[in-house]
């Protein structure tokens, strides 16, 4: 029996009802490392036929940003390609903030003048007259009102549908409330990652706002991907479960609470699948405890 993302179970973001697993597109525009400037593209069907897969096996939820890209590929190009004419229901989120240049460098933060041109490039590479969501990726610790605030302009305007927050702190969640609704936020979190998290983590399930972490897999090999090195623990488990490792770190992350999503990224189809059966894996209270050890010794 094929296994499908609703054996996550779903989360309603917004008015939006997605599966908690979803699919992270910042892999899908080249071989190796992502955002490199000297990248090597991947092969254009290959791309594609992940996106198909992914949707083909339920996957309502795609992340994307117009900096996903490499000499040759977009990521939001990709998805057009593969998915236009978009199915009903399928939710594509994407950041602004920080950009890249042609040549693959990053540039200083966008500021508030420069966010509604990231916002209509996104429009024009996906084929779309609305986003579903914007995240305002933050770094730094400064005010974030003014940027935000024309996020809000632009949903009010119809532009956007539904806005989040990636890479920020409970302050900039707090700042952002007092100008408009905020769905989600998206940090780096994982097992043995950031268990620092963990208060916030709390704090937006308490408030109804989906959490989404990034490199939840990948862990410290961030844009490298996963490096192959485990636990003890991670293996543990894994063996019990007949799965690997990367399963057993996306299932523990989805064990965290009903509003934690997972967006798992790859270039290959048959991860896809294995991602996605991650939703059926059930792990146990004494599994658990085990994993969470391991996590919080991380500190």
């Amino acid at each position: 029996m094929t296994i499908t993302a609703a054996a996550a179970g779903t989360w309603r973001l917004g008015d939006l009802d997605i599966n908690r697993i979803g699919f992270g597109a910042m892999r899908l525009p080249q071989h190796g490392e992502a955002l490199a400037p000297d990248a090597v593209p991947l092969d254009r069907d290959r791309a594609i036929a992940v996106l198909r897969r992914a949707v083909e096996l339920g996957v309502n939820h795609i992340d994307t940003a117009a900096f996903y890209f490499s000499p040759s590929r977009s990521a939001n190009e990709l998805i057009n390609r593969a998915l236009s004419p978009y199915p009903d229901g399928l939710v594509i989120a994407t950041k602004v903030g920080p950009g890249r240049n042609p040549a693959g460098h990053w540039l200083p933060h966008a500021t508030a003048g420069e966010l509604r041109g990231q916002v209509e490039e996104n429009l024009r590479q996906l084929g779309r007259d609305h986003l579903d969501l914007v995240n305002l990726r933050i770094v730094g610790t400064d005010s974030i009102a003014e940027r935000f605030g024309v996020l809000a302009e632009l949903r009010q305007s119809g532009l956007i549908r539904h806005l989040g927050l990636s890479n920020v702190t409970p302050g900039h969640l707090a700042e952002a409330q007092a100008i408009a609704p905020v769905v989600c936020v998206q940090n780096m979190y994982g097992l043995g990652v950031r268990p620092d998290q963990e208060g916030f983590v709390r704090v937006c399930g308490e408030q109804g706002i989906a959490f989404v972490p990034f490199y939840s897999i990948a862990a410290t090999g961030r844009t490298r991907g996963a490096q192959g090195s485990y636990s003890k623990e991670i293996l543990a488990v894994a063996r019990s479960h007949g799965a690997s490792a990367a399963q057993i770190r996306l299932a523990w992350t989805l064990h965290q609470g009903p509003h934690v999503l997972a967006i798992p990224g790859t270039s290959d189809p048959d991860h896809v699948a294995a991602n996605v059966a991650t939703g059926a894996l059930r792990l146990s209270a004494e599994e658990l405890a085990l994993l969470d050890r391991f996590h919080r010794e991380m500190v």
